[in-house]
């Protein structure tokens, strides 16, 4: 294993004892958000799709954790397999554990538009049942992530990836001259600056600008021997509280619309055989339930 990967996975070993202890709060939701214009690299068509997911945040004594589930559903343009009118289905798992510097008696490290630092740890993970690639992805984070001192959050990591596929029926040399094979591929450690926010935007109306940005460096040569290209993924929503307009309680059902910008998706050249399906620009609509 690399570096990365041993000390992500001691790592989250602490985290989870940790993590065990009660939280000092928590935010749980469902959602569901749809779009029809998904973009897949190597498909010139556009995709619809239906996503659900299930979200957890949290923070207790030490830090505070984030776990995502999507479950993507696409329509017969994205198929599940060669001849299917069926669409493909996949499952994209998140997780992030990030622990506060100052919390567990490390510096504090604040200085003007800074709040706090810690260190962040988790995991990517998915299954997708597809034409041809039917990806299993595998991916370990580690990295530094400064607390911006804003209205709601903004957290900036610079982490490290250790990433790992396995396509379906594909082996792979282990060295360009080996006659022994692997089942899963693993790319280049690479770099990501990523930030995630939640920021209000007005005092007197409860709408919020939410999502996630993610600049993700080279992985290296892909699994059939092409170049992969730098990343960039940013998918930001406006989110309107309109539980709390109804004199509900507040943070319980939002609506908005959501925008995915996505150059280079998975590291396939926009510009390369991927085509078209390598660059994702995506409106969509959004709700959540949050309990």
């Amino acid at each position: 294993m690399h570096t990365v990967s041993k000390i992500s996975a001691a790592a989250l070993l602490l985290v989870a004892s940790v993590a065990s202890q009660a939280a000092d709060w928590s935010d749980t939701s469902i959602g569901y958000r749809f779009g029809n214009k998904y973009a897949e690299p190597f498909n010139t068509n556009d995709v619809k799709k239906n996503i659900f997911n299930l979200n957890h945040a949290s923070g207790y004594k030490y830090g505070s954790n984030f776990f995502n589930a999507d479950l993507l559903l696409s329509d017969e343009k994205d198929p599940s397999a060669f001849g299917s009118t069926d669409g493909a289905q996949e499952v994209y798992i998140v997780y992030r554990h990030t622990l506060d510097l100052a919390k567990i008696g490390g510096p504090a490290l604040k200085f003007p538009g800074v709040r706090g630092s810690g260190i962040t740890l988790g995991f990517d993970a998915n299954t997708k049942t597809d034409v041809g690639y039917n990806s299993k992805k595998r991916m370990l984070v580690a990295g530094p992530t400064l607390f911006m001192d804003v209205p709601g959050f903004l957290n900036v990591s610079v982490l490290l990836l250790d990433e790992s596929n396995q396509p379906s029926g594909t082996t792979f040399s282990t060295t360009p001259s080996s006659r022994f094979s692997v089942s899963r591929y693993r790319y280049k450690t690479h770099a990501m600056l990523t930030a995630a926010w939640g920021i209000p935007l007005s005092k007197t109306v409860p709408v919020s600008f939410e999502g996630f940005m993610n600049f993700i460096g080279s992985k290296g040569v892909n699994e059939f021997g092409g170049a992969t290209k730098p990343e960039t993924n940013i998918d930001a929503q406006v989110m309107l509280d309109v539980g709390a307009l109804a004199g509900g309680a507040k943070g319980t059902f939002k609506v908005g619309i959501e925008y995915q910008y996505w150059k280079n998706k998975f590291g396939n050249p926009a510009s390369g055989p991927a085509g078209k399906g390598a660059f994702a620009k995506t409106p969509m609509l959004r709700a959540e339930y949050h309990f």
